[in-house]
């Protein structure tokens, strides 16, 4: 199928439509709603029923990088500041530290029982070893789970707070991979300034955005949503053009400015 304007949007709203569809009569009986959403899409694809063929790994990324922007900025605004102040240090050292050591398990169980490269199979450790954050969002907030003492809040704090270590230690491997003699100080350095930059920019931006919201007088309150979105990205490309991490950056400032 070649995919123009409008049978793409025709495409596109079906799948929705029916992921929506799907979804709702999914949670009554207990599935996860996202579970059924990747049913749904892999239904459509080449090896299913709709037979779409997508090969287009720019795409991917760029929808991708999108998709997270909105998840980890929906996150740090529902956050409580309150809630995970007792657990933050707790919170990021899952985050950081226990997406270190879930890649080092991963990849060194895939270098054991196949025949990837250590590199390769930490690379692979790396992509699946933070939890999504979307999916522990929905399941934490759409069901009443009781959850004991400060679990939940630093469940949520870990999930929204562990991609920027992900995409860190992804980002570093496949350099790796592709040049090994790079150095390890190279990598050190990258990681202390994307985290640093990342919490810095995040706060800073998280200040001013509020500031900015609140002196600004717009006409018709419809636009204040469209303001919104304009500063997550703008502080998303800032922090990412100035070498810092711009997950960390909207996380923290969705914090900022939910509290």
């Amino acid at each position: 199928m070649t995919f123009e304007a409008d049978n793409f949007l025709l495409v596109a709203s079906i799948l929705l439509f029916a992921s929506i569809v799907i979804s709702k009569t999914g949670s009554r009986i207990g599935i996860p709603t996202l579970l059924l959403f990747i049913v749904v899409g892999m239904s459509a694809g080449s090896e299913g029923i709709g037979g779409i063929y997508f090969d287009d790994p720019k795409l991917t990324q760029f929808i991708g990088v999108v998709a997270l922007n909105f998840i980890l900025f929906s996150g740090g605004l529902e956050t409580q500041w309150t809630s995970i102040k007792p657990v933050l240090w707790r919170g990021i050292a899952l985050s950081t530290l226990g997406v270190l050591l879930t890649a080092v398990s991963i990849g060194l169980f895939v270098f054991w029982i196949s025949d990837f490269s250590l590199l390769e199979g930490l690379l692979l450790g790396a992509i699946v070893s933070s939890t999504d954050a979307a999916a522990v969002f929905s399941i934490l907030r759409s069901k009443n789970i009781g959850l004991k003492r400060n679990l939940r809040p630093t469940l949520e704090f870990e999930s929204g707070s562990n991609d920027p270590m992900a995409y860190f230690l992804t980002i570093s491997l496949t350099y790796l991979v592709v040049n090994s003699n790079a150095s390890v100080f190279e990598l050190t350095w990258m990681f202390v300034r994307q985290m640093i930059l990342g919490a810095g920019i995040g706060v800073l931006m998280g200040f001013l955005n509020i500031r900015i919201i609140n002196t600004i007088k717009l006409q018709a309150e419809g636009l204040y949503p469209v303001l919104v979105l304009a500063l997550m990205f703008f502080t998303f490309a800032f922090t990412d053009i100035l070498g810092g991490n711009g997950f960390l950056s909207i996380y923290v400032s969705a914090i900022i400015l939910g509290n």
